[in-house]
């Protein structure tokens, strides 16, 4: 019986590409693979906001006044930050289509993920001190718009100048996040999110209310808290995106073209989002200073529940990303119907979770004289969270696709119809803080609804359905 040749030890081996699309895991095992990359990506996400739900637990605690300030600066800072969250999207669908196309040799990853992770990062510095500076000069402006009440302005104002500082390196933050996210690195932002929670949970007591030498400063302590967090996850990130890529620092100035392409779809959808989102904040402060404090808190919870059902929307569009840079569709059909499952079922349980937790989350989050309009607005977003689940993966699974423009103006559309929802309110309406929730459950239902029928049947130019057609 013949034996097969020995390979002699000194030959060399063939290079094998990193991975391919037909031996993705997802493909053997969907709903494991799925979840396995969800869970670190759900621990992030919740970590991020988990900061920011503390420092309203905090702010409170110092009264309605300050509590409505917060809300107010906060509303806006989100409005200008995530104008630019295209920087993290744009890097993520970008990164996992090249980690799909590429064929580098084992334990290396392609040149072109470094020139994606530096432009993401350069553009992101860029970006973040303009905002600033521009936003330095109309402070006094923008917190004018938000309140008449004059305890409101000047706290807000007192926030927002401090918290200016670290819109760099949130920006930095949101870039590299990005690009991790886009190689299926999903355990690093874990680690660095909950770093700069802990910095910001530790430092807001103290800051606050004062400790030993350290004075009390009130609000502005909450937003020195954060700010000093944020410069610590954007040393942290820099370093893990330069270890895990190889980082280039050479501008590409193709690359920055795209970027602003996906950034000008992007940038107009997540300023639609942020219209929308203030002209909350705005009606629940002309209903009344009880129902601004109420908002924020709500707002913030909601923010918070929002970011634990992303978990399935950023799972599927690296995935879905990378498949369809490795030319399979229907791995990346498969996807979109796996994460779709597991948004509406995680939205279902958040939904009986809040119903049964709505007495004691009321006790914690507002004072005793906002709780009746805190309970009204829980119970109308506990019922709309499998819905709102659906918005926020399809807009997931869209990101992956690079399907920028439609979500644009479904956006556009979506808050439209929001917009005229919350203008039919009378503010002197005993249920116009109610109605203002009906406003919110409305947009969402209405993003779902755009999101789900790109897919299934595949309305207009869908990609998915298109690539099919061709097959």
């Amino acid at each position: 019986m013949s034996r097969p040749p020995v390979r002699p030890a000194s030959a060399p081996r063939r290079p094998q590409p990193v991975s391919t699309g037909s031996a993705h895991p997802f493909l053997a095992r969907p709903h494991a693979t799925f979840l396995s990359l969800s869970l670190p990506v759900l621990v992030s996400l919740v970590v991020e906001p988990f900061a920011s739900l503390v420092d309203t637990l905090f702010v409170e605690r110092l009264g309605v006044v300050p509590a409505a300030g917060l809300g107010a600066a906060t509303a806006l800072l989100s409005g200008l930050l995530w104008v630019f969250n295209f920087l993290g999207i744009g890097a993520q669908t970008e990164a996992a289509r090249t980690l799909g196309q590429t064929s580098a040799p084992p334990g290396t990853l392609p040149a072109e993920l470094g020139r994606i992770s530096g432009i993401a990062l350069v553009l992101a510095v860029g970006l973040g001190l303009a905002v600033t500076l521009l936003a330095w000069f109309n402070v006094e402006r923008l917190v004018g718009w938000m309140s008449a009440e004059p305890g409101v302005r000047t706290d807000a104002r007192i926030y927002l100048d401090i918290r200016l500082l670290g819109v760099t390196p949130s920006l930095m933050v949101t870039a590299g996040f990005g690009v991790l996210r886009g190689v299926q690195d999903m355990r690093t932002p874990v680690w660095i999110a909950g770093a700069m929670s802990l910095v910001n949970i530790v430092l807001d007591p103290i800051l606050i209310f004062g400790l030993g030498a350290v004075p009390a400063l009130g609000i502005a302590g909450a937003a020195w808290a954060t700010t000093l967090s944020q410069f610590v996850g954007m040393a942290w990130v820099v370093r893990a995106v330069a270890k895990k890529t190889p980082l280039g620092v050479p501008l590409d100035w193709r690359r920055a073209r795209r970027f602003f392409a996906i950034g000008r779809d992007v940038g107009v959808r997540t300023g639609s989002a942020q219209v929308f989102m203030l002209a909350t904040v705005w009606t629940a402060l002309q209903i009344g200073v009880e129902a601004g404090a109420a908002h924020q808190a709500l707002r913030q919870l909601w923010m918070f529940l929002a970011y634990l059902l992303d978990a399935c929307a950023v799972t599927a569009q690296s995935l879905i990303g990378y498949f369809l840079g490795a030319g399979r569709l229907d791995g990346a059909r498969r996807t979109a119907r796996v994460a779709c499952g597991w948004a509406v079922g995680s939205g279902t349980g958040l939904l009986v979770v809040l119903l049964l937790c709505s007495a004691p989350l009321a006790v914690v989050f507002v004072p005793a004289d906002a709780r009746t309009y805190f309970v009204a607005g829980l119970f109308i977003s506990a019922l709309s969270q499998p819905l709102t689940a659906l918005a926020f993966v399809t807009d997931g699974i869209h990101w992956g696709t690079g399907d920028y423009a439609y979500l644009r103006n479904a956006m556009i559309v979506s808050t439209a119809g929001g917009v005229l929802l919350l203008a039919s309110i009378d503010h002197s309406d005993p249920y116009a803080f109610a109605h203002l929730w009906l406003a919110m459950t409305g947009w969402a239902g209405i993003r779902a609804g755009f999101g789900a029928l790109r897919i299934w049947p595949g309305i207009g130019n869908a990609p998915l359905r298109l690539v099919a057609r061709a097959d």
